[in-house]
């Protein structure tokens, strides 16, 4: 049973948000993902505009990069968009692109220290504690927020690399893997993921299921073909290649390989110069999710549950 999203590339200016999300409000998409790539479009001021223009849509940010944000600011951020607008947030953390990071002055040394300080700090914060730690990159002196989220949200990570995978495990509540990977590639991820929980004592068969979100790229149309070989041309020389091209059955066919192989959650991400994004929302939503098998009614609450 899988959630199915698409994403608004944040290569469209910010004032195309609006009629896409209300477009995909309307049609019936289960989930709107935004990105916070630099030097692009915030993540937190996207989602929460996009919130308030829709009704039913959840909308999820993949991802905000740690080494740009103080880890105290996006438990604020994250806990009042859970409060205005609760069951309709998804949120995930990540290392964010290193030379971008450069760029900024804010790369580190060991992103996945960081990464793993900032997913204990954060998680805790949001479930309401008081938090003080003095750790290599993250460090607070009794900070609590004063409206933390009724219920302890999830929070997810993006990784791609073995130890990045395996702290996703141990640390966060779900895994977001980039647009490229095979349905091999997320059933070696889902293992590396249960390594980790197992070491961090989350193995518990009780527990919540830890989500794995997907991006897929994805083309449709007269051209479609074409289109997506030059999206997977310019990933670089050695670009990860699994996508597909062609009409709602085709998409739907590698959304179900994804699924089977551990996806919980397919995002159909569009070529950069996709020409009627409002019409790919419109697809994802009329022609492709009728042919996948929806979650059972509750499934993704986008809380924590038990650990």
């Amino acid at each position: 049973m899988t959630v199915l999203g698409a994403v608004f590339r944040p290569q469209l200016p910010p004032e195309r948000l609006r009629p896409l999300a209300v477009a995909a409000d309307r049609a019936g998409l289960d989930e709107l993902w935004l990105w916070e790539d630099c030097f692009l479009e915030s993540g937190i001021a996207t989602a929460a505009a996009a919130l308030a223009w829709t009704e039913r849509l959840r909308v999820g940010v993949g991802l905000l990069p740690v080494p740009l944000r103080n880890v105290a600011l996006t438990a604020m951020e994250a806990a009042t968009l859970h409060r205005l607008f609760p069951g309709r947030v998804i949120l995930g953390v990540g290392h964010g692109v290193q030379p971008w990071m450069e760029q900024v002055g804010a790369r580190v040394a060991s992103p996945v220290t960081l990464l793993h300080e900032y997913l204990d700090a954060l998680r805790a914060l949001l479930a309401g504690e008081r938090v003080t730690v003095r750790g290599r990159y993250v460090s607070l002196d009794s900070v609590a927020l004063d409206w933390p989220p009724p219920t302890p949200p999830a929070v997810l990570a993006g990784a791609l690399g073995p130890r990045s995978l395996r702290l996703t495990g141990e640390a966060a509540d779900g895994t977001i893997l980039v647009a490229g990977v095979s349905p091999d590639d997320v059933r070696r991820a889902r293992d590396l993921i249960a390594d980790g929980r197992l070491a961090a004592g989350r193995a518990d068969p009780a527990a919540a299921r830890h989500q794995v979100v997907v991006y897929l790229h994805t083309a449709t149309g007269p051209d479609a073909a074409a289109r997506l070989r030059a999206e997977l041309d310019r990933q670089g020389p050695d670009p990860a290649g699994f996508g597909v091209a062609g009409d709602a059955a085709a998409v739907a066919e590698a959304v179900l390989r994804l699924a089977d192989a551990g996806a919980d959650t397919v995002v159909l991400q569009p070529t950069a110069d996709e020409p009627d994004p409002e019409g790919f929302l419109r697809f994802t939503a009329e022609e492709v999710r009728p042919l996948v098998p929806r979650p059972p009614a509750g499934e993704r609450s986008g809380t924590r549950g038990n650990e």
